[in-house]
Order: C-alpha cells, then sequence, then structure tokens
C-alpha cells in the first residue's frame, strides 16, 4: 500500500522525534542541571514556587483535536513541551511552566486527550489513549503551533 501525506506520520519522523526526546537532556543548557554537586538556581527556586494557576487557557485545532493549553514565556525562546501524565493534569506544571519561562523558554503545556478542555473534532473520531496516539497528537500540536523542535518533557506515576 503506497503511503501518502494524509496517512499521518512516517516512520522516519516518528523515530526521529524519538530520537530528539530522547536525547534532550544532551542539549539542554547546562545552567538546568548542577554540576558540582551544588543546586542549580531554578532548583532552587522550584522548592519555593507556590503558583496556583496559568494565565489564561489557549485553544488550537490540531490534528485530531482541539487542544487545550497553557503557554508562558517569549513566542521566539526555545519551546519546551510539558506533558501530564494519568491520572494528573496541567496543574503539576504550574510551578515549572513559570520558572521555565523566565529562563527564556516557551513552554507549552497541553491538556492530552481526554483531559481538560481537549476535545476530540469528529464524534466519529476512535477514542484512544495509546502512547503512540499521543505522540502523534503532540506532532500536530507542534505543527499547529508553527514549532520545528521542541524539549519534551513528562512523567506518569
Amino acid at each position: 500500500m503506497k503511503r501518502t501525506e494524509s496517512d499521518g506520520i512516517s516512520r522516519r519522523r516518528l523515530l526521529a522525534m524519538a530520537g530528539v526526546s530522547a536525547g534532550a537532556t544532551v542539549f539542554a543548557p547546562r545552567s538546568l542541571f548542577a554540576h558540582d554537586g551544588t543546586v542549580p538556581p531554578l532548583a532552587k527556586a522550584a522548592a519555593s514556587a507556590k503558583n496556583t494557576s496559568f494565565a489564561p487557557l489557549k485553544q488550537i485545532d490540531a490534528g485530531l483535536l482541539n487542544v487545550g493549553y497553557a503557554e508562558a514565556g517569549p513566542a521566539n525562546g526555545p519551546a519546551v513541551i510539558l506533558l501530564q501524565g494519568w491520572p494528573y493534569d496541567i496543574y503539576s506544571y504550574v510551578d515549572v511552566a513559570p520558572l521555565l519561562a523566565s529562563a527564556g523558554y516557551r513552554v507549552i503545556v497541553p491538556y492530552l486527550r481526554g483531559f481538560g478542555t481537549t476535545r476530540f473534532l469528529s464524534s466519529e473520531t476512535l477514542r484512544n489513549g495509546q502512547q503512540s496516539v499521543v505522540a502523534l497528537d503532540i506532532i500536530a500540536l507542534m505543527d499547529a503551533l508553527k514549532i520545528e523542535k521542541a524539549i519534551l518533557a513528562g512523567f506518569d506515576w
């Protein structure tokens, strides 16, 4: 079967994205990590942070979804996408996002499918929460936001 652009993401692009996310810490600025046993400045600030909300959430059509997301930082800064795991939501990053934004990063914290204000664009779309589908959702979000590359971070319980 011949693959067309409308079929979705190619295996090569998916593997490239996986490689980028796996190697993100290699290319992250050294100031984010402690080198000499001291606590890095962002970690010190995070320990005392007490935010309770984001700026008003935004919505954008991306692939099969209308995605709700929080955004902070300069629009031209290096993009960081923070992904929540089940059973959490975007507010897991309410203290982290402002710290990254103050360091010059464009921070995107999307509600994943099935969470918050993110909705399917069609009632006909198959409901699926597999990790590979979530990866496609994030690529569609990056395309909609015109983000060429991003540092990805996430967690789950």
